[in-house]
């Protein structure tokens, strides 16, 4: 039986199946732009990992990406390169310069680079090569721009997934071609000059936190108290040799919740609730004890809360439990909670001394279980030794401490600074994309036109 003859569409049709509905249109442009998907300003691919068993696959001389490289610019090289045959009997594919990438997969979904290299990639990254009559920066900076979108469109709870269909039914403003290196340029040119202000701003942190860790270095080995000592007749020697557990316990027996109705409300501080930069709780939640007595780590008034779970362990993130609604708090099991023997050990000492950067490079070293998913082992903190002051010199170490550090924290107000400047980029690219800069040309023809082109050679 004879093949049906494809209906050739003329270029009008063709427009109008590339042109958004109105009804589908996310927001209001200028009367000259247009919106399409997409699909219809790049030839879409994506990558592929030749098998890990073939030793000659590997350690080759062609650059291939993963999602964790893509670093929203430039792309010049790769962690790890394949070879001629790796290539051959695989699904990657090697793309040209400039090509545009976005992540599909996990924790890095949305993430995008631009290659300044030919360079093959995994199958989690979508690669557009955009077409001749579309700026690729205009496209690169408008994927960066629908981050938070492509995110709320994966699917797959703890690992979210994009599609590339997903993606190339994703909704593009198209402005005239000289509107679009317009914005390119307006971007770029705010973006340089927030950029040189966030290095300043990040150079002072770096020697804040430098100066904090000499800080702590010092209160830990005596130096910070050796005139206490020398006022009150005592030296090092009182400094009593021991393993951590036998000053504290790690992640005590849970409460006995059948005392207590499932209907009382208590405090549940997940995570994210815990601040890295300050080391405190920064908010509260409140649930009902039925709704978290199992799953959940369980915790009281004055217990140190310390993150066992990469990045959060290296940054820091660690907090003294505060007041708790009926005295009972619950949160993450990627806490261990300590509760110091209060006859033996301050608990803001502790906090203090778990947070000091030598004591996280210890545990960093110590973590087991897959990267990006490694862990501290509870077995490094019940055992890690240390050499432990009076409870009367702890005090007046933390009284030190908190003298020393408290003149820091106009310094650490920068971290919200870094927080405004990411706010601004953001409020820049909202507005580059809806012809809101003072850069558009009413009077420049219809990116219709231009559209028409593009469906011209495709």
């Amino acid at each position: 039986m004879a093949k049906k003859k494809q209906i050739e569409l003329t270029i009008e049709e063709k427009l109008q199946n590339a042109l958004v509905p109105k009804e589908e249109q996310p927001y209001k442009i200028p009367s000259n732009w247009c919106w399409i998907r997409l699909e219809n300003i790049a030839e879409w691919g994506s990558g592929g990992t030749p098998s890990r068993k073939r030793k000659e696959y590997y350690n080759g001389n062609i650059p291939w990406i993963k999602t964790g490289e893509l670093n929203n610019g430039y792309i010049f090289n790769s962690e790890e390169k394949i070879t001629e045959l790796g290539l051959k009997n695989s699904s990657a594919k090697l793309y040209p310069i400039n090509t545009v990438i976005i992540a599909m997969y996990g924790a890095t979904i949305g993430k995008v680079g631009i290659l300044s290299i030919e360079a093959t990639t995994n199958q989690a990254c979508a690669c557009a090569i955009v077409y001749k009559n579309i700026l690729f920066k205009y496209v690169f900076h408008y994927l960066i721009y629908q981050k938070e979108a492509f995110i709320n469109k994966s699917k797959g709870g703890a690992q979210p997934n994009l599609s590339q269909e997903i993606i190339k039914k994703h909704e593009i403003p198209l402005p005239p071609i000289k509107e679009q290196q317009r914005i390119v340029n307006r971007i770029e040119s705010l973006f340089a000059k927030l950029d040189r202000a966030k290095e300043l701003i990040e150079n002072t942190l770096a020697q804040f936190e430098q100066n904090k860790m000499a800080i702590l270095h010092k209160a830990f080995i005596g130096e910070l108290t050796a005139k206490w000592r020398k006022e009150n007749n005592i030296d090092l020697s009182s400094w009593e040799n021991g393993i951590l557990m036998d000053f504290c316990k790690i992640n005590p027996k849970k409460i006995n919740t059948k005392e207590f109705d499932d209907d009382m409300i208590v405090s549940f501080i997940p995570m994210p609730c815990v601040s890295d930069i300050w080391g405190k709780i920064v908010k509260k939640e409140l649930r009902k004890l039925g709704e978290v007595k199992k799953g959940y780590t369980n915790f009281f008034e004055g217990d140190v809360l310390f993150a066992k779970i990469t990045p959060c362990m290296e940054n820091g993130k660690s907090a003294i439990v505060d007041k708790l609604e009926n005295d009972i708090g619950f949160g993450s099991t990627e806490f261990y909670v300590l509760r110091c023997d209060e006859n033996k050990l301050n608990n803001k000492y502790l906090h203090y001394f778990v947070r000091q950067k030598t004591f996280r490079d210890e545990a960093k070293g110590e973590m087991t279980g897959a990267v990006g998913q490694q862990r501290v082992p509870k077995t490094f903190l019940e055992n890690y030794k240390m050499k432990v002051p009076t409870i009367k010199e702890q005090q007046e170490i933390v009284n030190i401490l908190d003298k020393l550090l408290a003149k820091y924290n106009k310094i650490k107000n920068l971290e919200q600074q870094l927080e405004k400047i990411e706010l601004l980029k953001k409020a820049i690219l909202a507005k580059a994309f809806r012809g809101e800069l003072g850069t558009n040309n009413p009077d420049e023809e219809s990116a219709e036109n231009l559209l028409k082109e593009i469906l011209a050679e495709k």
